[in-house]
């Protein structure tokens, strides 16, 4: 009979996964423990920073100039908070969040939440394979269509069929393609004076297209997905390990864990606000600073460059996209498949076999053919990818509500409820997300 694998963590160990590494003679320690210490707080905040995103962070940079930059200062905090919070309920209970949520709350609320989670998801996976194919037709021809369909099936057959630890180190290298974006920014001239007053000196705009545009950003730099990835991928790292136990089963893991993850979160997180400010810095300080305001797609960002900023900034800032889509695209698709299956009950896991998890990979794929397709449909996903990173947004409210909620309760986080400093940045985040979100509504009801 097969076991509810959320039930048997300890014992029903997936079999798709490749031998225990051991470390290269050529390798030393710092390196290897540093690749193992980042892993699920690496990729999250890497795959922050897909096509959609770099999209958005553009446009921000276009039309408002460098008076946004400020906002990833401030989102930083918040961001290490509610992500470190997440990565907690998958180390202490084995389980993602919407394993969770289906355990200890009504059905009608897992069952909106997933549906919005994979509403958006569709939408980002369109436009992230959208920008893919239109960035690879700018630098080397040919039809985007069929750029979307590869890049598509590209990544799904990769999750599927590459071995776990082997995918896991790969997504980790792909992180790399963000540093394109710092080489961008080196290339160009910078007013820094100007840049630096809009990156610590914070500007608000009460009116609508400003709030808006805060929402999106906020809904692209917190966004649940990344959420439900982070928490999926460390309850699936205690599913491969041996040695991980859920916390509320080996406390005695709890002190090395926590610092692992903390370190792995601050650590992505960081990474990846560095890199929205080097695209918002980059793309005001040549398009809106040329007049170029609307921009819509980090592929048109990339072409608008080109005359402004020269071939090596565009080349750069175009490769750059492909390299990210080949992270965001897996992890957009992953978190939509966890999310449905374990609110379903379903055996769920990158590290299983598909015959061992068939719908979860089904999920997975839908997921992806629904992205794939919505770039043959008269929907344009470009249009939609901002609304999408506003959906996110709004949807970030009731879900950070909810975890916040659920990392308060002993009969689901046993001793390690969150409390103290990080409960506080959790609740801010939360605050600060409903906040945006009530101003932008306000604004178009006036």
């Amino acid at each position: 009979m097969l076991l509810d694998p959320n039930t048997q963590l300890a014992l029903d160990r997936p079999r798709k996964t490749a031998a225990p590494a051991t470390p290269s003679p050529a390798v030393g320690p710092s390196k290897s423990r540093l690749l193992r210490v980042l892993g699920p707080g690496l990729i999250t905040g890497a795959s922050d920073d897909d096509p959609s995103g770099i999209g958005t962070y553009s446009q921000a940079g276009a039309q408002l100039g460098f008076g946004v930059s400020w906002t990833m200062l401030l989102t930083y905090p918040l961001m290490v908070a509610i992500q470190e919070i997440s990565a907690r309920v998958g180390r202490v209970t084995g389980r993602g969040i919407a394993g969770n949520i289906a355990r200890h709350y009504p059905g009608w609320m897992l069952q909106g939440l997933v549906f919005s989670l994979f509403a958006a998801n569709v939408i980002n996976l369109g436009a992230d394979l959208g920008a893919m194919g239109d960035v690879t037709k700018l630098l080397i021809g040919g039809p985007a269509a069929a750029y979307v369909v590869f890049f598509g099936v590209a990544c799904v057959a990769a999750q599927i069929f590459v071995h776990y630890a082997r995918y896991v180190r790969v997504l980790k290298w792909l992180s790399l393609s963000l540093f394109a974006y710092v080489a961008a920014l080196a290339v160009i001239r910078v007013p820094w004076g100007e840049a630096l007053w809009g990156l610590f000196v914070p500007h608000i705009s009460f009116n609508g297209d400003y709030l808006t545009m805060l929402v999106a950003i906020c809904g692209t730099t917190i966004s649940p997905y990344l959420f439900f990835w982070q928490a999926a991928e460390e309850a699936e790292d205690v599913r491969v390990k041996p040695a991980r136990i859920p916390l509320v089963r080996a406390w005695r893991q709890a002190p090395s864990a926590f610092a692992r993850i903390r370190a792995d979160t601050m650590a992505g997180m960081g990474f990846s606000n560095l890199i929205a400010v080097a695209i918002m810095i980059t793309t005001a300080a040549t398009l809106h600073a040329n007049g170029v305001t609307n921009v819509e797609t980090s592929a048109q960002a990339a072409q608008a460059l080109k005359p402004i900023a020269g071939e090596f900034a565009y080349l750069i800032f175009a490769i750059g996209i492909i390299g990210t889509g080949l992270l965001g695209v897996p992890v957009l698709a992953g978190s939509a498949a966890y999310a449905l299956a374990e609110g379903r009950g379903w055996p769920v896991g990158l590290a299983r076999e598909p015959k061992e998890a068939l719908a979860f990979y089904l999920s997975l794929v839908v997921a992806a053919l629904l992205g794939i397709g919505l770039n043959f449909t008269p929907i344009d996903p470009i249009k939609a990818l901002f609304w999408s990173a506003v959906i996110n947004g709004v949807v970030a409210v009731p879900v950070m509500v909810i975890l916040m909620l659920m990392t308060a309760r002993p009969k689901i986080m046993g001793e390690f409820t969150i409390s103290g400093w990080l409960r506080a940045l959790g609740w801010l985040s939360t605050a600060a997300m409903a906040a945006c979100v009530a101003g932008m509504f306000a604004t178009w009801l006036v």
